[in-house]
């Protein structure tokens, strides 16, 4: 099964950062799950607590899958500047979603009413693109940010800018994801 994997890879991910004993093979994992070779992006989401402790992810597939989710999970876990590196005594706490997203196809549209139109709340993940200004929100963000209007506006602040760049018919992509929740124990015979 392929939802069990990609979670049990990276809660070992993390957990080798405390455990150097503790390795992911690979060449094993390559050869009995070969879906992981393909190049995909992801998004690995820490909770603790109910409270966002971590994410990092990659907007644009660039390397393996088995790799992007590897890297994202130490990155989420120990990288994640708004965040102090997670403790080995939260660890076994954290609740761990791994996203496989859609390749991004930017959204055409005449203005804000009509980006609105176009926007599928609770299916559609944005990138937001204005200058040297990016941000993205995950499809899951639909859940505290129930509007379209609302989701824009939170989106235009995680850029860096205000909801006032719409006027200036800013590049917007959509994309979908595939999540995956964990709620057992890393395996670590990775």
């Amino acid at each position: 099964m392929i939802d069990p994997i990609l979670l049990r890879i990276a809660k070992t991910a993390i957990l080798a950062q405390f455990d150097c004993n503790i390795e992911i093979d690979r060449n094993k994992l390559l050869t009995e799950y070969p879906f992981l070779q393909s190049e995909a992006a992801t998004f690995v989401t820490l909770n603790y607590n109910h409270q966002l402790r971590g994410c990092i992810g990659s907007i644009i597939a660039h390397r393996k899958l088995l790799d992007d989710i590897i890297n994202n999970a130490e990155l989420a876990a120990f990288n994640d500047s708004r965040f102090k590196p997670v403790s080995k005594d939260e660890f076994p706490h954290l609740h761990i979603e791994v996203s496989i997203l859609t390749p991004p196809e930017e959204i055409n549209y005449t203005d804000f009413n009509n980006l609105l139109d176009k926007i599928r709340p609770d299916i559609d993940g944005l990138i937001l693109k204005h200058g040297h200004n990016q941000g993205t929100f995950l499809p899951q963000v639909w859940e505290t940010l129930q509007t379209t209007k609302d989701f824009l506006d939170h989106l235009s602040y995680k850029a860096g800018l205000n909801p006032s760049v719409y006027d200036k018919h800013p590049t917007v992509y959509r994309y979908e994801v595939k999540a995956i929740e964990n709620d057992f124990e890393a395996i670590v015979s990775l």
